[in-house]
């Protein structure tokens, strides 16, 4: 991800695997510069509620001890003391905020002012709360570098995002409303709001702030911001008691309404109320909002940035990135679901556009359609590419591409980077050259580069030589910091290797690095890195950063210095020669275990005395995505209740080269069944866990897995959860926003060309062969169920079905839908409510 990245990947939507972040852009391509009298107005904005409980975390509100007249319906008074001691448990791990962003300054002198976005859950509003904490960076001659941090943060109410110029002498503040009210755009200076602009819907809807089609891009010269925003409503038919009266986009006479009109495709899983994604300039002194227009209305644009000035004329491009609304059989038009899904066609586009003078003493806004030549397509051939960056100096645009996610049709795969020539005259060439830079890895040599799996880039991400990018990857099981020179295509891992840290990167500081670090067992710590060459011996050095942050509490400190984690290589089962040689490489699972677990040899010796830990396994969605190492306060959690954990990256999830996850369409409820079942054969054979307390855990396709393993095994389970778990293909396929995968995944690379909206019978009779409904017959584990009423991407019918099927037939369910809550569950109550009843489903089957 990142902008900065987020200390989570993403994934198909998996609760206990990582999430997709959210980005925001700044559009100028060189470092940020900073003054004392400019870093002060970012500190006076018009966001008057502070937090004064600062160390070790910040205040916020938790939900309380559950008593037992709030308890629901069918809890026995039995499991109330359960719930109210593990919500206070569960409080504990949700008080650490998170780091979200972060932007670094520079001033004249050079010193570096960084300033940080802050998350936390505000369960009483049911929403996050977001605040500003900002630090002066200062470094010592000893190599040492001290963080003078602010003495509060300040909250952001009501802010979708902030995006600071690349002087950092301006900061643009959005303000998304909820109802019908206009888009607020506040431009702040050095010590006021400079500028407030309100957006009528007539003009257009929200701004796009989701990190995918997002892009808010200030121009080089700071007197226009580039951005995406909802096109306008289209005109509604007018009906009165007298019938029909026309047509009219926007309409309050009483005694009149607005009729439905014609049903519009949108972009699925959370995109549902969002009308289709469009571009617009805004001229800062006057306030003018300009529709772009030259873009093709079967396109929906994104990731906005400009093209470097080489001149003073007032004509400008911009680059965007255009994705085709025609993703339907035989190209129809069809928009499928593109949440966590980069297997969507996509280009990059540039187009003039012709900035004329503004009146600054219009207050109102004016809209008019932006005179242009039209858009020119710069990748045409390529099949996907997307996150465009400049180079410092102009002569360059790198790219990502996931052409391995749009021709295998799998919804994720092995990135590839590419590096565009600009002309020298700045003016866009659809025939200009591009080089590969990094390719797609399709068999990694062991201990060496796995290949591209990158979320989300930085804004700005180039060292101070101007060919070196630095940005976040997958790298097996662990999330590690790249440098690649995208002159020579050298790639290097620059954080610590060989360890079961993550590493994210937050920000680039001239030559050096601002980072977070964690674990599944070690809260986010920030990190400092520098480089240093002697005598041809050259490597990354990182220092703690001491930070009000990443504090929490004593209580959880305690109970997480009790736990080990490692990472274990599990070998392929019934190794074939029909499997590509990646295929053949063993995958690797994530264990987390308590330090004082005993071996083989001791357990034997007091066997009588001993009693092993139960044992959760955690299976991730995608399938196409992975469990990374980075801290989660839910898994953190669980474990903290006694349980070791085992989260497996089964083959064909992220991170181990191409063919080892191209192995997996074609073969779901198969090899990844066996997979999963080899990782939890590892560890019950030595002696590891308690191979008769064992759950499972996962959503989506995690669910998948874990209602696979359920009906496939069914004596090695004592308890489940599911979280929008796909249960039956052959009705997913006719209700989710991503068909097209059902086919994928369960017929491979071939279900591309066989694909339809009308499935065949044969076709049905496969996708229920290949679902965990068809093994329902043998299920006997009690299972929760956790459900989204707003999922898009695994409609809650199909947990439902699967719910009621196995109530009909005697097993022990459990089911909880959360009315307003999409695919992910991401919504703060309905976040700590899953959590919670987790724990207690798996202490009432698992704990002696």
């Amino acid at each position: 991800m990142r902008l900065p990245i987020e200390t989570k990947c993403p994934s198909m939507a998996t609760a206990v695997s990582s999430t997709l972040v959210s980005a925001s852009y700044c559009s100028r391509a060189q470092p940020f510069h900073y003054s004392s009298r400019r870093w002060g107005a970012l500190t006076r904005l018009r966001l008057p509620r502070i937090y004064f409980n600062l160390l070790p975390t910040f205040a916020m509100e938790v939900p309380g001890a559950v008593e037992a007249k709030d308890m629901q319906h069918g809890i026995g008074e039995t499991t109330v003391a359960e719930y109210e001691s593990q919500s206070k448990l569960l409080q504990e791990f949700c008080r650490v905020p998170s780091i979200d962003k972060a932007w670094i300054f520079k001033s004249d002198g050079g010193t570096s002012q960084v300033m940080f976005s802050i998350s936390q859950m505000n369960y009483a509003a049911n929403k996050k709360r977001k605040s500003i904490l900002s630090s002066r960076i200062v470094k010592n001659r000893n190599q040492s570098v001290d963080f003078q941090w602010s003495p509060f943060p300040v909250e952001m109410d009501g802010v979708s995002a902030i995006i600071p110029s690349g002087s950092g002498s301006k900061l643009l503040v959005v303000r998304n409303q909820e109802d019908d009210s206009p888009t607020q755009l506040e431009i702040w200076g050095p010590a006021q709001l400079e500028k407030a602009i309100h957006i009528p819907r007539s003009v257009h809807g929200s701004i796009f702030v989701d990190g995918w089609f997002e892009g808010i891009s200030w121009n080089y010269e700071e007197t226009h911001i580039a951005y995406v925003a909802e096109e306008p409503p289209l005109p509604k038919p007018v009906f009165d008691d007298s019938g029909f009266k026309g047509e009219d986009s926007f309409n309050k006479d009483s005694g009149t309404w607005n009729g439905q009109g014609d049903w519009e495709e949108d972009w699925g899983e959370t995109y549902s109320k969002k009308r289709s994604p469009a571009l617009f300039i805004v001229h800062i002194n006057s306030g003018k909002v300009q529709a772009l227009k030259g873009v093709s209305k079967s396109s929906s644009v994104g990731q906005v940035i400009w093209v470097p000035s080489i001149s003073s004329a007032r004509a400008q491009y911009l680059v965007f990135v255009g994705w085709s609304s025609e993703n339907g059989p035989q190209q129809t038009p069809r928009k499928l679901g593109i949440k966590y899904c980069y297997n969507r066609p996509c280009a990059l586009y540039a187009i003039r556009a012709h900035l004329e003078g503004h009146d600054d003493d219009k207050a109102a806004v004016n809209t008019k359609k932006v005179d242009s030549t039209g858009a020119i397509i710069l990748t045409a051939d390529f099949s996907s590419a997307f996150f465009p960056k400049f180079s410092p100096d102009g002569k360059f645009l790198v790219f990502l591409s996931a052409k391995s996610a749009v021709d295998s049709g799998a919804h994720w795969a092995t990135n590839s980077l590419h590096r565009l020539d600009w002309p020298a005259d700045g003016k866009p060439n659809s025939s200009a050259k591009v080089s590969c830079v990094v390719p797609v890895i399709m068999c990694p040599e062991d201990g060496c580069f796995p290949g591209l799996y990158c979320s989300y880039p930085l804004p700005y991400p180039w060292l101070s030589d101007g060919y070196t990018i630095i940005l976040s990857s997958i790298w097996h099981s662990t999330v590690a910091i790249l440098s690649i020179n995208i002159l020579s295509g050298k790639v290097s891992q620059i954080s610590p290797g060989d360890t079961v840290y993550s590493w994210d990167i937050l920000a680039v500081d001239g030559n050096d690095i601002l980072a977070v670090t964690s674990s599944p067992i070690n809260p986010p710590q920030l990190k400092y890195g520098y480089y240093t060459s002697h005598l041809e011996v050259s490597s990354w050095n990182w220092l703690d950063v001491s930070s009000p942050v990443a504090g929490c509490s004593d209580k959880v400190r305690f109970l997480m210095s009790s736990k080990q984690c490692s990472i274990l290589k599990i070998p392929v089962n019934n190794l074939s020669d029909t499997l590509s040689e990646g295929a053949k490489k063993p995958f690797e699972a994530t264990f987390i275990t308590h330090s004082s677990s005993e071996s083989k040899e001791t357990y034997l010796e007091n066997k009588k005395e001993s009693i092993r830990p139960p044992l959760i396994l955690i299976l991730h969605g995608g399938p196409h995505s992975v469990f990374s190492t980075t801290y989660s306060k839910s898994l953190a959690f669980l474990s903290s209740l006694g349980y070791n954990l085992l989260a497996v990256n089964y083959r064909g999830s992220l991170g181990f080269g191409e063919e080892a996850l191209q192995s997996l369409p074609g073969k779901i409820g198969s090899q990844d069944v066996n997979d999963v079942l080899a990782a939890l054969d590892y560890v019950s054979e030595r002696w590891l866990v308690d191979r008769s307390r064992v759950a499972v855990l996962g959503g989506s396709h995690g669910g998948f897995l874990t209602s696979h393993l359920i009906g496939q095994a069914p004596d090695r389970f004592v308890a489940a959860a599911l979280r929008n778990p796909v249960c039956n293909l052959s009705l997913m396929v006719g209700t989710s926003d991503i068909p097209d995968w059902c086919y994928i995944e369960a017929y491979g690379k071939g279900g591309k060309d066989i694909f339809s909206e009308a499935p065949s019978n044969e076709q049905f009779s496969d996708f229920y062969s290949k679902s965990p409904i068809s093994h329902i017959s043998k299920v006997k584990t009690p299972t929760l169920f956790l459900l989204g009423a707003q999922d898009r991407r695994v409609p809650v019918s199909n947990g439902l079905q699967y719910a009621r099927a196995l109530r009909e037939r005697g097993v022990e369910v459990k089911v909880m839908v959360f009315p307003d809550d999409v695919h992910g569950l991401e919504r703060p109550q309905s976040d700590f409510e899953s959590h919670l009843n987790i724990g207690v489903w798996f202490d009432k089957y698992c704990k002696l």
